[in-house]
């Protein structure tokens, strides 16, 4: 087998400000560590394997669970995604874990045939194809690494509440910085359109007229933006509805309805059907990016939501943004 690297259960600081880095979305694809076989503590032939992906934040979150285990850590090749999103592209799948089981010769360090898997990891792996390739059988812990040993400790048994996945609040609004920092580069491009835009006058373009014409579009924007990236997923399970478009498209009409009620009495009639139409479908389409956040939704059920909420999102932009023109020139 060769050597086995030994890894500590401590997280130290640099591990701490590194998960807050990937948080934010700072460096997110390259917080990796290298796919292969881990030793925890001092595990023998007895001892069990843990299966995981290589994304760091998801490799911590495991590994600090574990102090004072003795145990095998196989890392697969995920390319940083974590456990539950690789599953859905099947990184996380049969064909990587049949190979990195051969490729580490697994069957040399342990005398058992059995490997524990995450639960959210199962969409991805046909658990009879890797008996049939490797002799391993695949076991599913529970969901969460907190949990992991409770079950290491009760002979490898999950209860049903180990078994249930929650997306609480915390759970969520960890998950929204990202979403942020992702859309701040687009959002600074549209941003200058607008200003652009609304500063084009009849002979040149004026920067007070900037001001005063693309503050409210621009302020239009950026609460959309907040409203389908942070509020959305912080009332989600309160919104009427399944799809997360349609739960955006909702906060995304009070949105609108708001900015009509403080800023928007002396717009023209266009212009607030521009408003109406503009508003909810940008929070539509931000809401709609935090699917790949959740464990609410599935591979499935998001194709089948982008192949109808997208058209009708470009759809009402177009037209929105055709009603703000002509309200413009009224």
């Amino acid at each position: 087998m060769g050597k086995v690297a030994s890894i500590s259960t401590h997280m130290g600081l640099k591990d701490k400000l590194g998960g807050c880095r990937v948080r934010w979305g700072i460096r997110r694809m390259h917080y990796t560590v290298p796919a292969g076989l881990y030793a925890v503590g001092e595990p023998g032939s007895d001892s069990p394997v843990l299966v995981t992906a290589n994304y760091k934040l998801s490799f911590d979150l495991l590994r600090r669970e574990l102090s004072g285990r003795n145990l095998w850590l196989l890392v697969l090749e995920t390319f940083g995604i974590n456990v539950w999103c690789a599953a859905g592209k099947r990184t996380f799948g049969t064909s990587e874990l049949v190979n990195r089981i051969h490729k580490v010769q697994l069957e040399r360090a342990v005398s058992h045939r059995a490997i524990i898997l995450p639960q959210l990891g199962a969409p991805g792996v046909a658990a009879h194809e890797v008996k049939k390739a490797t002799g391993f059988r695949v076991r599913y812990g529970p969901v969460r690494a907190s949990d992991l040993p409770r079950y290491l400790d009760n002979g490898l048994k999950a209860t049903e509440e180990t078994r249930r996945i929650s997306f609480s609040l915390w759970d969520r609004l960890v998950l929204t910085p990202v979403e942020l920092v992702t859309a701040w580069k687009v959002s600074l491009v549209v941003l200058f359109l607008i200003f652009l835009l609304s500063g084009l006058g009849r002979n040149e373009f004026s920067f007070a007229g900037a001001l005063s014409r693309g503050f409210t579009p621009g302020l239009t924007y950026l609460g959309a933006l907040l409203m389908g990236a942070v509020v959305t997923p912080v009332f989600l399970p309160w919104i009427p509805g399944r799809a997360f478009s349609l739960k955006g498209g909702q906060v995304g009409l009070l949105w609108a309805l708001l900015l009509t009620l403080t800023l928007a009495s002396n717009w023209s009639g266009a212009s607030l059907v521009g408003l109406f139409l503009i508003a909810p479908a940008l929070t539509a389409y931000f809401a709609m990016n935090f699917t790949g956040c959740s464990t609410f939704t599935s591979l499935s059920g998001v194709q089948k939501e982008m192949r109808i909420a997208v058209p009708v999102i470009i759809l009402s932009i177009v037209s929105g943004g055709a009603a703000l023109l002509v309200g413009r020139f009224l």
